[in-house]
């Protein structure tokens, strides 16, 4: 957007158009509020939510093109050198494209993988976590969900351990359905749940697990 002079509207999850003029709803505050903007120059640039979009249906016609010719690269401005790119290696759905989410909070500790692993591979889901569990260092940072991690909307999201810091929800509570487990029934995940279970956790997921390999 700076090489190209537009304005940028980031993480939309909306686009209304009235006449030639286009409006973006885009989330403000943690999530906690939306606000609708208008970007006033000629070239607009945007990045949107996977999660808040639909698969775009082929239209069987083409859109118009238009290049656009950047400024010239100026190598004495270039203070950041690429070193390479590494793929995270798992078999488990991506964070983005998965329809459960199992995710874990730091109360789970060194036992994070040991709890969780067995409930996301019966379910088949992708495994997330909190900030507080990423820096913790109970999780890989890849598998942080929230407003500096990833932002999801799976069908089914379980949150385990995780107290519900207004930067966790920013990035899940678009889930259509909720699941939270905590042992602290005053937790503001519960707010924003489905449906709640006030209970230790190193109970009851494993009680879980073994209630779902009966079905």
């Amino acid at each position: 957007a700076a090489k190209l002079g537009a304005g940028y509207a980031p993480d939309i999850r909306g686009v209304t158009v009235a006449g030639d003029k286009l409006s973006f709803s885009r989330p403000v505050y943690a999530g906690n509020a939306y606000v609708t903007c208008e970007l006033n120059t000629p070239v607009k640039v945007v990045s949107a939510r996977q999660s808040e979009f639909s698969p775009a249906e082929p239209s069987g016609g083409a859109s118009p093109t238009e290049d656009v010719a950047l400024a010239a690269k100026d190598p004495a401005a270039e203070r950041v050198e690429l070193i390479g790119l590494e793929a995270a290696k798992s078999e488990r759905p991506d964070l983005g494209e998965a329809r459960v989410i199992v995710s874990g909070g730091r109360a789970l500790k060194e036992q994070f993988a040991e709890v969780l692993d067995p409930l996301a591979t019966l379910l088949s889901a992708a495994v997330g976590a909190s900030r507080a569990a990423c820096d913790a260092g109970y999780a890989p940072p890849e598998l942080q969900v929230g407003q500096t991690g990833r932002v999801v909307a799976p069908q089914l999201y379980f949150a385990i351990g995780i107290s519900g810091a207004i930067q966790h929800l920013a990035g899940m509570k678009g889930s259509k359905t909720i699941v939270a487990i905590n042992k602290d029934p005053d937790a503001p995940i519960f707010q924003v749940a489905d449906y709640g279970l006030v209970a230790d956790l190193f109970q009851a997921v494993p009680e879980l697990v073994t209630e779902l390999q009966k079905q």
